[in-house]
């Protein structure tokens, strides 16, 4: 099976940016990519480098590690060893240049005054929205890799992960069962995000309360794990019966994510009163799909949303106690985190074949988190879901 991107699938991904470029920064001259999920974008490998793209010229992707896996696995078409950055500086001759645009989110300093040393430039800028602006439109090769991602999901998360469930387990012993499954049906391995030093292994897992535990993560759900390593659930937490299971679980193939949040209701259900918030949470998922059409603006759709919800409801929604998150839903694709975002401040209409991660959610003190979440492609008929219609909170006995 030939896992490369298509030569074609490159070479629109960098006239686009290239497009965008022009559009949003007039006169640029020069930009550097150096994470490796960028390069992976615009090149097609994840190999140590960075990609030197000159407004007029054709950019030149300069390796350090692994020069030969790039040229085995890469369609891109300049593609050059590096020793150091002495040798691209000398190959480009830069001192003509003296504004550069980088990925100022992700840059640390010390990489960039390294730079400096072989690249005199002067000024330095941000091309971070540009990017994501390019990424968030998806093609059809990537929407095929994404649809394959959310076939796992859906048979992991709807039929097979209730099968793993059984009175006394731990929380990291599910991770673990779990996770295998989503190995074996195809899943690629890690979960990636934008956001500056996040981690996260398989997503967010709880037992009961577990799911209401604060994090840093800036997300609704919430986890016990460890204070080195707060995001794998706890070895201590174990599934007793009346518990509810909440799976805030990534999946991915070929490089592409979706998301989905699948609950549960372990031996016995927890009571009308949590039944009802749920399938209020699975309607506002289900109107905000329906509003996933290209011109909607997103920043409407939050406030629309949002205001239609009364008091009582808003206590504990969309995270809990003081810890809410201030979105309904975001972007995905190559990492978890993509622009745009369900959320003020996102004005832009948005566009067919963008795709997004739609969560509401809200916690139920004493209980756990409630809710769903799905992973929507924009089209002309609103969202079309590709990570299944189940609405969640499955009684498993």
């Amino acid at each position: 099976m030939d896992l490369r991107v298509p030569q074609n699938e490159l070479n629109d991904r960098m006239q686009r940016l290239v497009r965008q470029m022009d559009k949003d920064c007039p006169g640029w001259q020069y930009a550097i990519v150096v994470s490796k999920n960028n390069l992976y974008y615009l090149t097609g490998t994840r190999q140590e480098g960075m990609l030197i793209i000159t407004a007029g010229e054709d950019p030149v992707f300069w390796v350090r590690r692994s020069y030969e896996r790039a040229c085995n696995e890469s369609y891109f078409p300049r593609i050059m060893p590096m020793i150091s950055f002495r040798d691209a500086a000398a190959y480009h001759k830069i001192q003509q240049y003296k504004r550069v645009y980088v990925e100022a989110e992700i840059m640390p300093l010390a990489y960039l005054e390294r730079l400096r040393k072989y690249f005199p430039f002067e000024e330095v800028r941000p091309m971070d929205l540009q990017l994501a602006k390019v990424r968030s439109v998806k093609s059809a090769y990537e929407l095929q890799q994404m649809r394959r991602s959310g076939e796992i999901h859906q048979r992991v998360l709807e039929e097979q992960a209730p099968k793993l469930f059984r009175e006394g387990m731990s929380e990291v012993e599910l991770v673990g069962e779990l996770y295998r499954l989503l190995l074996q049906e195809g899943h690629h391995g890690v979960t990636r995000f934008n956001m500056f030093d996040t981690e996260l292994g398989l997503g967010q897992l709880g037992f009961g309360v577990a799911s209401l535990y604060p994090t840093s993560f800036d997300g609704p759900g919430g986890n016990y794990g460890s204070p080195a390593t707060p995001f794998m659930g706890s070895r201590d937490n174990r599934l007793r019966k009346g518990d509810l299971i909440f799976l805030d679980v990534a999946c991915g193939y070929n490089g592409y994510h979706t998301d989905k949040t699948m609950t549960y209701m372990f031996d016995q259900p927890p009571g009308d009163t949590v039944i009802d918030i749920h399938k209020r949470c699975v309607e506002i998922q289900y109107r905000i799909a329906e509003r996933l059409k290209p011109g909607t603006v997103l920043s409407q759709l939050y406030e629309e949303i949002m205001a239609s919800l009364d008091e009582d409801f808003l206590a504990h929604f969309m995270g809990f106690g003081n810890r809410t998150v201030k979105f309904l839903g975001h972007g995905i694709g190559l990492t978890i985190d993509e622009w745009p975002v369900i959320a003020r401040g996102f004005d832009e209409p948005i566009v067919e074949n963008m795709v997004f991660a739609v969560e509401p959610k809200k916690g139920i003190p004493g209980v756990g988190m409630v809710g769903i979440e799905n992973t929507f492609v924009v089209t002309p008929a609103g969202g079309e879901c590709i990570t299944g219609n189940h609405p969640g909170l499955l009684l498993v006995k």
